[in-house]
């Protein structure tokens, strides 16, 4: 998915997400739920940027990118990185707390796909383990033709990424357009990105079909909520 962009991702979210202040809530959160936690699982880590300001544990990370994976191992070499898809994988072992951020639990795009990575991630949860969840949009908080765009302006890095969103029953869909200017030139791709639209009782279906009670924050980092929940 952002297989062209891996190596722009972290430009162009410096603007949109402040990862060492999400990191320290993060921290406080599972603090809370799990004062002893050591072990943390991060699904879907992308470029690792979450994992980077989370040194007071033992990290892993998982994503289905390898791009992306590349980027994380350059910016954490000693971190285990691991590729796979987070709607089934297995990692042999399990954590004090397992986090799935920026909404990336919306590309598995089905309610069907969305309880099997919910039930993965709790597979690999210790007893007493806290699962944090960040959704995507819900299908009422959906705006339909919104315009995104996203420009970075350093001396040797121009990026115009602008996108229209559009949405067919309760998947929502982006072809984002980049126009990358480096010293080397000018240039120009498109990526399509799918994510579902999930109620909030079909995310906490979701948990209770794991065995999971979760609580719903409603604003989240950045509004979109936030599910949190404590294995037994």
């Amino acid at each position: 998915m952002f297989s062209r962009s891996a190596r722009l991702y972290d430009a162009i979210y410096a603007s949109i997400r402040d990862y060492p202040r999400e990191a320290a809530a993060l921290n406080r959160l599972i603090q809370e739920h799990r004062p002893s936690a050591r072990t943390l699982l991060d699904v879907a880590c992308g470029t690792g940027a979450h994992l980077e300001h989370l040194s007071g544990y033992e990290v892993e990370g998982l994503d289905l990118d390898p791009e992306m994976l590349a980027v994380a191992r350059e910016r954490l070499p000693d971190v285990p990185f691991h590729e796979g898809d987070m709607v089934a994988f297995d990692l042999g072992r399990r954590f004090d707390a397992v986090v799935c951020m920026f909404s990336s639990i919306g590309y598995v795009r089905t309610e069907e796909r969305l309880r099997s990575a919910i039930g993965s991630m709790a597979r690999h949860l210790k007893p007493g383990g806290v699962l944090v969840v960040e959704p995507w949009l819900t299908p009422e908080a959906w705006q339909d033709g919104h315009v995104g765009a996203v420009f970075v302006d350093e001396p040797e890095l121009k990026i115009a990424r602008i996108n229209a969103a559009e949405r067919e029953g309760n998947l929502s869909w982006f072809e984002f357009e980049y126009l990358v200017g480096t010293p080397d030139g000018v240039e120009h791709f498109t990526e399509r990105h799918e994510l579902g639209l999930f109620t909030v009782e079909e995310y906490l279906g979701a948990f209770g079909a794991a065995g999971l009670e979760a609580e719903h924050d409603p604003e989240g980092p950045m509004g979109r909520g936030l599910y949190v929940t404590t294995a037994t």
